[in-house]
């Protein structure tokens, strides 16, 4: 019989039968604390039984610690994994596009990509001198702001420009 807490530090290091031995030591002896605390035992038996409540959670806490572990291993080249062994992330996030999935284009937006290029604009602003008392108005802050469709030529003649 147990007198004193168990500490975690000494549960890593063994192995499953001996693991599964201290459970069923903890719990039998967790049942006559039990029975003598009916039976009207003394005071200093309370805190007994709450010592070896926690002390048959931290053996337990070790026994599945260590069996998802070695599941992990198992189903490390799988292709699936069980669901408990999954990262839980949010429903969003789970249901969401792979990367892969997501950078897939489709013979159609391939074709539109191809005829219908996206278009690039050159923004040309004038300003305008400010009066001292202030900008009447947007027009006279910023000037005309002209958009004007350009090929990649212009572009490279606009940049040496500026």
């Amino acid at each position: 019989m147990s007198t004193t807490k168990i500490k975690t530090t000494q549960l890593w290091g063994k192995n499953k039968d001996d693991l599964k031995k201290q459970l069923v030591d903890l719990k039998t002896e967790l049942a006559q604390l039990r029975t003598q605390k009916v039976a009207g035992g003394a005071n200093s038996k309370l805190t007994k039984i709450h010592d070896l409540r926690k002390s048959v959670a931290r053996v337990l806490t070790v026994i599945n610690a260590t069996q998802r572990s070695q599941l992990r291993i198992f189903y490390k080249k799988k292709k699936f994994l069980p669901l408990d062994l999954r990262p839980k992330k949010t429903r969003a996030m789970r249901r969401r596009l792979t990367k892969h999935e997501a950078s897939i284009v489709s013979e159609k937006q391939k074709k539109r990509q191809m005829h219908f290029p996206q278009r690039k604009y050159a923004v040309k602003v004038r300003w305008l001198c400010m009066s001292s008392r202030g900008p009447a108005s947007v027009k006279q802050k910023f000037g005309n702001i002209l958009r004007i469709p350009i090929d990649a030529a212009d572009l490279v003649h606009l940049q040496a420009e500026a």
